[in-house]
């Protein structure tokens, strides 16, 4: 292997590799007679060991760098992202080293629940299906964060540099921001990342990893615990967060013949099939790459596109751009259920509640946020427990639905209340529809609101409803009836 060949791979996953491998000065990764690296970077779905794309990686013994700093399991959380290293030639293997960073924390700047953003240090974070909030998150969305508040985002960037969290957990105080310096001003010190304006000469900022100084397109990491009277951050540090003239004294790469890498994100590039970016990991294809939904049905390169999300593993080649032997195009989340369980089966994997089969399978993102069990899965689910499911119809497989997250909640004080039903309208009869073969019924105490939650007639509602994604909130009255309090067209 070239060291010229891994300064092409990745900036954002070698990076991180470097950093969570050594701890300075040319050491090495210290994995002995390893010919071959591994390398996963995705959102951790369950513990008992790890679990990141669809991969159970042990951590016997591994080297963990949390928020830069030694860490270990216990201070990873469902929903963050990590990158780890591994030995993928043996049968079960071993986490080297478990690397995570927030990708932003600071203060909320400003919160819309509408468009289901936030704004954090001056970064644009969407909050979709995929957010896992934090148990102190109450309520777990939107509604339960304020402006001014601190809060530490895990997440993957879009093609638009919009950062997709994937969990949200409160903040200590710290402001740390990844991203693409724009705007440098050398007389006046100062530089933008998105709309976060950094004065890196008040302090005086410490410049790291950066040996021929700042410059407009460099990829960095500023913290900083301080903004100035104009609202700007007055920088304590700001770091290269690609590969300097210093990471090859800090990781012998020379001595792996081959990286086998398996990367989640975004396709934040794309000019064609066989040229493609994902988390800025350049991506190519061949005639044998195989592509699949997550339900395990085919798919085609034309299914690839911006902001797509998948799953990618091959190999790196020579230039440093991975050959995709698997494209997983990874599943959505229209689909959202929060209600009681009628059973579970550990064997099956699935899930039943309002009567809809959830299948749950290694991808699923997992969690306990009523008893904290850990590990956590499906065999420890039991009829009456009360779980919110978010995921996509499982159209060939053994569900109704798959899942992509499934939490155990808090039950709610009175069996039948507050469930939830996300999904696709079917068989309307005004004043009933159906979602999932659960019939809805509403009553003269429904509210029905459309896609900006303005309050619409109820005819109005019905007249559109047919075909659409629309959102319930209510009690369960049967295993398969909700009476509706609340019914939303959503986009």
């Amino acid at each position: 292997m070239t060291r010229n060949r891994l300064k092409t791979f990745s900036i954002a996953v070698v990076t991180a590799v470097i950093a969570a491998c050594s701890g300075g000065g040319g050491g090495g990764v210290g994995v002995a007679g390893i010919e071959r690296l591994g390398v996963s970077t995705g959102v951790v779905t369950g513990f008992g060991s790890i679990f990141v794309n669809e991969q159970e990686i042990g951590t016997l013994g591994s080297d963990f760098l949390i928020d830069d700093s030694p860490g270990s399991e216990d201070d990873l959380e469902v929903g963050d992202v990590v990158i780890v290293t591994f030995d993928p030639d043996t049968a079960t293997p071993n986490a080297t080293t478990v690397f995570s960073n927030e990708i932003v924390e600071g203060p909320i700047d400003s919160i819309n629940t509408a468009q289901s953003q936030l704004v954090v240090a001056g970064q644009t974070v969407l909050v979709d299906g995929g957010t896992s909030f934090d148990d102190s998150i109450s309520p777990a969305s939107l509604d339960g964060l304020s402006q001014g508040q601190f809060v530490e985002i895990s997440g993957l960037f879009d093609a638009n540099g919009v950062i997709r969290a994937t969990r949200i957990e409160p903040g200590l105080g710290q402001v740390e921001v990844h991203g693409t310096i724009t705007n440098l001003d050398n007389g006046a010190q100062t530089f933008t990342i998105n709309a976060l304006v950094v004065d890196f000469g008040t302090v005086p900022a410490i410049i790291d990893n950066l040996p021929g100084g700042l410059a407009n397109g460099q990829f960095v990491e500023v913290k900083g615990t301080n903004f100035g009277g104009g609202g700007e951050l007055l920088a304590t540090k700001v770091e290269a967060d690609a590969i300097g003239v210093e990471a090859d004294d800090r990781i012998n790469f020379d001595d792996f013949d081959e990286i086998e890498a398996e990367v989640e994100g975004f396709i934040t590039r794309f000019v064609s099939a066989t040229d493609f970016d994902v988390n800025d990991t350049p991506v190519t294809t061949t005639a044998q790459t195989v592509y699949e939904f997550e339900d395990d049905t085919p798919a085609t390169p034309a299914d690839l596109g911006l902001n797509i999300k998948v799953e990618v593993e091959g190999d790196v080649n020579a230039q440093g751009v991975l050959v995709a032997d698997k494209v997983d195009i990874r599943r959505g989340s229209a689909v959202r259920i929060t209600a009681l369980v009628d059973g579970a089966n550990g064997a099956t994997g699935i899930v039943t509640l309002l009567g809809i089969d959830v299948r749950v399978d290694a991808a699923t993102r997992i969690e306990d946020k009523w008893l904290d069990v850990e590990p956590f899965g499906v065999g420890n689910i039991n009829p009456g427990d009360y779980v919110e499911v978010r995921g996509t119809e499982d159209v060939n497989g053994a569900g109704d639905v798959l899942a992509s997250r499934l939490e155990r909640d808090d039950p709610p004080n009175v069996p039948g209340e507050d469930t939830e039903l996300q999904g696709f309208v079917t068989d309307v009869t005004q004043p009933s529809f159906t979602i999932l073969g659960v019939t809805i019924q509403t009553n003269g105490g429904t509210v029905f609101r459309d896609v900006d939650d303005s309050i619409i007639p109820a005819a109005t509602f019905f007249s559109q409803a047919n075909g659409r994604l629309v959102s319930v909130n209510g009690f369960e009255s049967a295993q398969t009836v909700i009476d509706a309090d609340e019914v939303e067209l959503d986009n």
